[in-house]
């Protein structure tokens, strides 16, 4: 049996962690980066992106969880070992982008255009590449494909294959 002031502290403590925002994202750094300015390993969790033209922009090692890139231009970005769990790049142009090293776990590539994009080593687990152009990606392996989903209009490299999402 736990003694109740354990339990009150653990109560408290819970709630005080409950009520603190984790890491949360880095206002200065994203306006940075909405005005044209590279930003390597920059804080920029749930920023907005979308609709924006950032060819040849440095987001390698950047914190882009939840960011949304819908509708957005980034060729030839790097995002090379950046965290894009949970990012929704719908309708996006990622052309020659490099995401070697990425974990792009549970994102959305519905619809975007990843023509020469390199994907070696990213983690693609839960990525939704509905639609997604991808026939000359760069890297791109079936065990990689293997743990995420398209459909039909889906075009991959030569000999991969990718299930239908749910």
């Amino acid at each position: 049996m736990r003694h109740p002031a354990a339990a009150a502290l653990a109560a408290a403590l819970t709630a005080a962690l409950a009520a603190t925002p984790a890491a949360a994202q880095n206002t200065g750094q994203i306006e940075h980066a909405r005005d044209g300015a590279s930003c390597p390993r920059c804080n920029l969790f749930q920023a907005d992106f979308s609709n924006l033209q950032m060819n040849g922009r440095d987001f390698a090692g950047a914190r882009l969880r939840q960011a949304d890139f819908s509708a957005a231009v980034m060729g030839h970005a790097d995002f090379a070992g950046a965290d894009l769990r949970d990012l929704n790049a719908y309708g996006g142009v990622f052309s020659g982008a490099r995401f070697a090293g990425a974990n792009m776990t549970n994102a959305s590539f519905v619809g975007a255009y990843l023509e020469g994009a390199d994907l070696r080593g990213a983690i693609l687990t839960g990525v939704n590449f509905s639609g997604a152009e991808m026939h000359r990606a760069i890297g791109l392996t079936q065990r990689q494909l293997d743990g995420a989903c398209g459909d039909e209009a889906t075009t991959l490299p030569p000999g991969l294959s990718i299930r239908h999402c749910d």
